[in-house]
């Protein structure tokens, strides 16, 4: 159930889809109806943020510029922010903001330790860690299931993947929390400045160690294997776990707040899922969609395009709504309602095309664990306060979920 009052989409004139503040406190589900009805390709004004951009808001269209990395670029930034900053400092070399051969290249490598026998073990120990972290929350008569559960879920795997101390693990949640988003408002330039700097510093320090003793994980990995016919140089390896740790954390731990928040909120439906009429592959696929964790992205065009008879220029920035192409009603019956047992569900989650989400298998087995663990221990999901939304502008859900675990 959202409580944010519904955008109007007659104000379109004072519509400013960069401001974290519209997102954290205002539905827009009536303002993508619209654009996906009446104007697909929206010509957002510019602001004081930066200049005018490109809105792409249906489904297939989405997925057709995903495709296309010739026409369209990622090698300026792939978020607004960075766009309307100018460029992403990591730009050639951090898998995200790169493509052509390059791209190529980095995620051949990458892939190897994201593959489903790759996290076999990875995934048996997230089960085994998930079913103690609810077996705990149920001892208590209320929880964060942000706090006490879903933030160590992620944390774990990519840690584990990562070869990251025990004892530095949980200095890397704020940090992650603070890179994208806020809490108790919108996030200051100097706040999100400091934590992806404490972040970088961090991931420094790991990648020096490791340099110093190479291990059996995807820091070490980074460090020795060749993209194509070179090593990655100190910079690269940085850049590219950053993005693993950014992309494996918070918005999986938004898609599971998001996915607890729709069961508490339709109880028939857990009572469903508990006797087996809803199969838990099913309702991860459903979580991520209705959820939908990761905004948009965005691109920068390389040629004059038309798209339903407007004209994007070469050197437009162009976003890509993947909130609105979750609720196409071209693509998804009854886009506005949460079916856990949807199916076939073609959502955009994790993108689509070159840049698909390479976490996207670590991610659907991590909320897997986590509704598995639920189901065996939890009879009822009671909400138990309100919770609050992050305040972001890439990133959407909830960072804070009291609730109450009915033991079962």
């Amino acid at each position: 159930m959202d409580h944010r009052p519904v955008y109007d989409p007659s104000d379109l004139d004072a519509l400013d889809l960069a401001d974290p503040v519209l997102h954290a406190t205002r539905d827009l589900t009536e303002v993508w109806r619209y654009l996906r009805t009446e104007e697909p390709v929206y010509r957002h004004r510019a602001t004081e943020r930066g200049e005018g951009f490109w809105v792409i808001t249906r489904r297939d269209d989405i997925a057709t510029l995903y495709r296309d990395n010739v026409s369209f670029t990622s090698a300026h930034g792939n978020m607004l922010d960075t766009l309307l900053s100018g460029s992403d400092s990591a730009v050639g070399r951090m898998l995200t903001v790169t493509d052509g051969p390059d791209h190529t290249a980095l995620r051949t490598m990458i892939t190897k330790p994201f593959t489903p026998r790759a996290l076999g073990p990875v995934l048996d120990s997230v089960r085994h860690g998930t079913h103690r972290l609810v077996a705990e929350a149920t001892e208590h008569p209320v929880c964060d299931f942000g706090a006490d559960v879903a933030a160590h879920i992620p944390l774990a795997a990519i840690c584990d993947l990562l070869g990251v101390p025990e004892a530095d693990r949980r200095r890397l949640i704020p940090m992650t929390s603070g890179a994208l988003a806020a809490v108790d408002g919108p996030p200051t330039q100097e706040s999100t400045w400091l934590a992806r700097n404490d972040l970088l510093l961090f991931i420094s320090e790991l990648v020096a160690a490791r340099d110093r003793a190479h291990g059996d994980d995807v820091v070490s990995l980074l460090i020795e294997e060749t993209a194509g016919d070179r090593r990655l140089t100190p910079e690269e390896v940085i850049f590219n776990i950053y993005s693993i740790i950014i992309g494996g954390l918070e918005t999986t731990r938004l898609a599971m707040l998001g996915g607890v928040h729709a069961f508490a909120h339709h109880p028939q439906l857990w009572k469903a899922l508990r006797a087996g009429d809803i199969r838990i592959d099913t309702a991860v696929e459903e979580i991520l969609r209705w959820t939908t964790p990761t905004l948009h992205s965005g691109r920068r065009a390389t040629a004059d395009l038309l798209l339903h008879g407007r004209l994007i220029e070469a050197g437009d920035m162009v976003t890509l709504w993947n909130a609105s192409a979750n609720r196409d009603e071209a693509a998804f019956d009854e886009p506005d309602r949460f079916l856990p047992d949807r199916d076939p569900n073609k959502h955009l989650t994790f993108a689509h095309g070159p840049h698909y989400c390479l976490g996207s298998h670590l991610a659907k087995g991590e909320i897997a664990a986590m509704l598995e663990a639920l189901r065996d221990l939890v009879a009822e999901i009671r909400p138990a306060g309100t919770p609050r939304r992050v305040y972001s502008n890439f990133l959407s859900g909830y960072a804070t979920m009291p609730v109450t675990l009915v033991p079962a």
